[in-house]
């Protein structure tokens, strides 16, 4: 389990540089949040949340930063709708 301050010194550095990530980096942070994710011998990860959204992540090395920088926002969502509640 990460603890929050590691959490959210990788959050920083992936918005400060979205690449070179791998799935697995993603992975762990969606546990962190409570982040559903499947990925059943396919090439795609799915990240659900019911109150941020989904998201389809190809799980090439490295991710491309766009989609790190789409799961950013999912979490941004997520945090924000639970300050919200």
């Amino acid at each position: 389990m990460l603890v929050v301050a590691s959490v959210a010194k990788i959050l920083g550095k992936m918005r400060n540089n979205p690449c070179d990530w791998r799935i697995e980096d993603l992975q762990a942070i969606a546990r962190h949040f409570g982040i559903e994710y499947s990925q059943h011998r396919t090439s795609h990860c799915t990240f659900r949340h019911s109150m941020a959204g989904k998201l389809t992540v190809p799980a090439r090395l490295p991710l491309k930063p766009v989609y790190v920088r789409q799961f950013i926002e999912l979490i941004e969502r997520l945090t924000r709708n639970e300050q919200e509640v």
